[in-house]
């Protein structure tokens, strides 16, 4: 009676972790599905790098965003959530100047808004309350002025061609460091 009052204490006990780890797999499958969605929508928008070489600039992305290896997962699923919150918002600014098609625009913001309410759901359910306050780390608020750099980039560029060509690469190149956070969760 007792070995097996011990055995569904320890089920009881692994079930949550098992649980935590197929969720972050699914969702690390679901992200890059919808990643790879947005390069390819970004790869879609006309523009020629060559055409913009003078007008590149290094924007910092954060030093800690190249090495996905040192978050915990639910702080990778943070860094993810802002990352493509920040993109959402540079997809709402003035692109008029660029000859894009509005359709792949609206595309680009649905995928990454699909993406952001299914890590959010996710994170939810997986940490509550417990672990909201990471949103104002050191990462996030390194982030948070790195996008404020390409957003004045732009407006300062008065959101012509070019500086919409050189934030579309620098935001796909975006997506690969996404990608390699989204590694992390299947692992």
């Amino acid at each position: 009676m007792n070995n097996r009052c011990i055995l569904q204490i320890v089920l009881l006990l692994c079930f949550p972790t098992t649980t935590l780890s197929l969720s972050y797999h699914l969702l690390g499958l679901q992200q890059s599905s919808s990643s790879l969605e947005c390069q390819k929508l970004l790869q879609q928008l006309n523009g020629r790098p060559a055409d913009c070489l003078s007008d590149r600039m290094d924007f910092k992305i954060p030093k800690e965003i190249k090495h996905p290896q040192q978050f915990q997962k639910e702080h990778a699923a943070f860094v993810i959530y802002e990352m493509l919150q920040d993109i959402f918002v540079i997809f709402t600014r003035n692109f008029s100047n660029t000859g894009w098609n509005e359709t792949i625009v609206k595309d680009l913001r649905v995928e990454l808004h699909q993406q952001m309410d299914l890590l959010e759901t996710t994170l939810e359910k997986k940490l509550g309350e417990e672990n909201k306050s990471w949103g104002n780390s050191r990462t996030i608020l390194h982030l948070k002025s790195y996008y404020w750099r390409i957003l004045r980039y732009l407006k300062a560029k008065q959101y012509s061609s070019c500086a919409w060509t050189v934030i579309r690469m620098e935001l796909f190149r975006n997506f690969s460091f996404i990608n390699r956070l989204m590694d992390h969760f299947q692992n």
